[in-house]
């Protein structure tokens, strides 16, 4: 009926035997691998890998946010130099109270704030230097962000991290800088006592360690000891420049942080890897029991994080160690991370940023959302929007469990994660609910603190017309597995695992329900004429990760449209086989059900099948003239910057009466942006007549499609558009599409 690991009789028979012999496979955050270990004696000891106390505390925040704000927020870079004057940082307000707010709105249970970015520059006030917020006119140089955050974060409940970047430009660039000036390593006391500055926590360390190691181990005492439990430390991997082969004292760090900061994990190194991109991207199956070379405990290597597969069975038997390293997906609510502008710099939508959520936290992973505070030290309206939505997605979806007061194994639905079901030989589970329940939500999660992970593959089943319904399949499950399929009606469900490492321990299983929305919807036709209505897909183009977000949160919709220009409903045409379409105006709604979506609507000109150019003032390099009517916006014809006047001229294939046109801008960059033209018409292609001017405004902030309309009809076979001034003071002219009305 289904598939069963053979290794569960393997592995009883090996746990068996080493019973015998007094040696008990006991759990452990990380498990050598000997020589004369076998496939199936690998496969056994990765299924007692299990997380520390530590690390299982993190995954339980399932939500988190990021928060890079510095000279980059002023500067609107990404990475700063180090040589920045720290009055660049502007700061006359700040609400840290508002981020707290608008976190804990969106279900999130820590923020990790860079209070030292690759610049160098500080948020708190540091004893061990002065190019930071010290050195600012925020409160006269007094203020401290990272104290304000911190007494924000107790009111609202959050816990706090930091993030310290161990790149350090200020220390390479500034001519006294510690970075790589090749200073000798002696024994040096932690912290390094400052005049007027007495700590109250009263712990030294002596580390052996040059100059840079002193400043960081300096600095870390600081932030680890004056802003309250510290519950991560963020360590970037990136190297923006290097200087004097300059080596980072890791063990040294991890002592310090496990000493002044017991609960606290640390990314980058031995609790926490990254997701391999920062993009929002999440592996399909995403193992946290990742195999090492070297003991991860010396922090002197790291396993592959990048690549597709990093935990399978064949990963697993080239390893030395054995070693639990949950994953953080990482990315940013804006394009980039830190703050430009409101209007340039795109920000997720709500249905993106949701749909990343149940892709990492559902997937096994913890979501860290990057969400950066604007020039105004608060976060900006639209995240703050975007953040209360997710918040009630989550709430509205995850807040009710479906199989409340439903019979089956007592543990696993008894919603106490600690407690847990060992499956027996039959390896499912079978929950009845009191009445038929509608679903398209399950949540799934492995008693990983007591058993590791251990189930490779399993499906869901729904009792539907007498008989079991395959509902939905899928990998391995570990911390927390979402399971997202159609919604189906049942009051009989099955879970199967169909492979695992060992006996599977279950320890919880809930199920939900997701109100679908409608998606907004984009109406285009191809080049041939033939009509296509399709999900908006949102417009984000910040290291896209490539999941297309409305098809893995809407399932089952309809669309319904007219082409006569009146409102659609659910009784109008249903779209399905693309018919041809030209001058009219066509407009759809998607349907959920009862609920039906905003209207779309879109007027087509006249078929662009037999037009041709006549000509153009000039063309750029891969930008031809025929680009402006290929009906795709990401193409267009660029001029040269050649002359005060560009032109193109299009033959349409016949006499029309033409009463106007639309201009869609290209928009890859702000220059080409036609502001003021002259529209032209012939019969000929050499006789032109002036139809009249046109003028389009504040193209560069909001580069969408215009139309313009004659005051009278205008009989022609020809058109040509000339510029009279492009946006901006540019010199070329660019048409990303030109359509044309009858």
């Amino acid at each position: 009926m289904y598939r069963l690991s053979s290794l569960l009789i393997i592995a009883l028979v090996f746990v068996s035997c080493n019973q015998k012999k007094g040696l008990v496979l006991n759990t452990s955050n990380t498990i050598e691998i000997k020589e004369n270990d076998s496939k199936d004696s690998i496969v056994l000891k990765a299924a007692h890998v299990v997380p520390t106390e530590n690390q299982y505390e993190a995954l339980k925040n399932e939500f988190i946010a990021f928060i890079h704000f510095g000279p980059n927020t002023f500067t609107r870079m990404e990475w700063g130099n180090g040589m920045e004057d720290p009055k660049i940082f502007d700061l006359k307000t700040l609400d840290t109270d508002q981020w707290c707010e608008a976190m804990k709105s969106a279900g999130m249970k820590m923020v990790v704030i860079t209070v030292k970015h690759h610049d160098g520059f500080v948020l708190w006030q540091s004893r061990y230097t002065k190019h930071g917020i010290m050195s600012t006119g925020f409160k006269d140089g007094k203020g401290d962000i990272l104290k304000e955050l911190s007494e924000s974060c107790q009111k609202y409940g959050l816990k706090l991290g930091v993030y310290l970047s161990p790149a350090d430009l200020y220390q390479i660039e500034n001519e006294e800088g510690l970075y790589g000036n090749l200073s000798k390593y002696s024994d040096r006391t932690i912290p390094r006592s400052v005049e007027g500055r007495p700590f109250a926590n009263k712990t030294t360390f002596t580390f052996n360690v040059d100059d840079y190691n002193e400043y960081f181990l300096n600095q870390l005492f600081e932030l680890l000891t004056e802003y309250g439990p510290i519950h991560e430390v963020w360590f970037d991997g990136a190297h923006p420049k290097r200087k004097g082969g300059q080596k980072y004292n890791y063990l040294a760090w991890k002592e310090l942080i496990s000493t002044l900061a017991p609960e606290a994990v640390v990314f980058g190194k031995q609790d926490i890897r990254w997701c391999g991109n920062e993009a929002g991207g999440t592996r399909d199956t995403e193992w946290n029991v990742i195999p090492y070379k070297t003991n991860p405990h010396e922090m002197n290597s790291f396993a592959d994080i990048t690549g597709e597969d990093i935990g399978s069975r064949e990963k697993l038997y080239d390893a030395k160690f054995l070693h639990y390293q949950q994953a953080e997906t990482n990315t940013s609510i804006r394009e980039g991370w830190f703050y430009r502008d409101e209007d340039k710099q795109k920000v997720r939508s709500a249905d993106d940023v949701f749909d990343i959520y149940e892709r990492s936290v559902g997937g096994n992973s913890t979501f860290l959302l990057n969400i950066p505070p604007n020039r105004d030290g608060k976060f900006s309206p639209e995240d703050v929007k975007v953040l209360n939505e997710v918040g009630q997605r989550i709430k509205a979806t995850y807040g009710t469990n479906l199989f409340e007061g439903a019979s089956g194994p007592s543990k696993v639905l008894d919603a106490d994660t600690e407690s847990y079901e060992l499956l027996d030989g039959s390896n499912e589970i079978i929950i009845s609910t009191k009445a038929p329940v509608t679903i398209n939500r399950l949540v799934l999660q492995e008693a990983i603190t007591t058993h590791g992970e251990r189930i490779e593959e399993h499906a869901l089943d729904a009792w539907i017309d007498n008989a079991w319904q395959e509902v939905a399949v899928a990998t391995n499950v570990g911390y927390k597995r979402i399971l997202r399929f159609q919604e189906v009606t049942s009051d009989k469900f099955r879970i199967r695992v169909l492979a695992s490492r060992f006996t599977p321990a279950v320890s919880n299983v809930t199920a939900h329900y997701y109100k679908t929305r409608p998606p907004q919807l984009t109406i285009s036709r191809d080049a041939e004429g033939k009509l296509n209505i399709a999900p908006k897909k949102h417009d984000f183009g910040w290291k896209p990760h490539g999941e297309d977000a409305v098809s893995n949160l809407n399932a089952g919709y309809e669309i319904r449209y007219t082409i006569d220009g009146s409102t659609p409903t659910k009784t109008s045409k249903l779209f399905k086989t693309p018919e041809t379409i030209a001058s009219t105006e066509v407009k759809a709604v998607a349907i959920d059900k009862e609920e039906v979506g905003s209207v779309a609507s879109r007027v087509f000109g006249i078929l662009k099948t037999d037009w041709k150019i006549v000509g153009t003032d000039s063309g750029a390099d891969k930008h031809p003239g025929t680009h402006a009517f290929d009906e795709n916006p990401n193409t267009y014809w660029q001029s040269e910057a050649k002359g005060k006047t560009h032109y193109i001229a299009i033959d349409l294939g016949r006499s029309y009466n033409l009463k106007g046109f639309a201009y869609t801008p290209q928009t890859r960059h702000v220059d080409g942006m036609i502001e003021q033209g002259i529209v032209k018409v012939s019969q000929d292609g050499k006789q032109w007549k002036t139809v009249e001017t046109f003028e389009f405004g504040n193209l560069i902030n909001d580069p969408v499609r215009r139309n313009h309309y004659f005051k009278n009809t205008a009989e022609g076979r020809f058109i040509r558009i000339e510029s009279k001034t492009i946006a901006g003071g540019k010199q070329t002219a660019a048409i990303a599409e030109l359509d044309v009305f009858e």
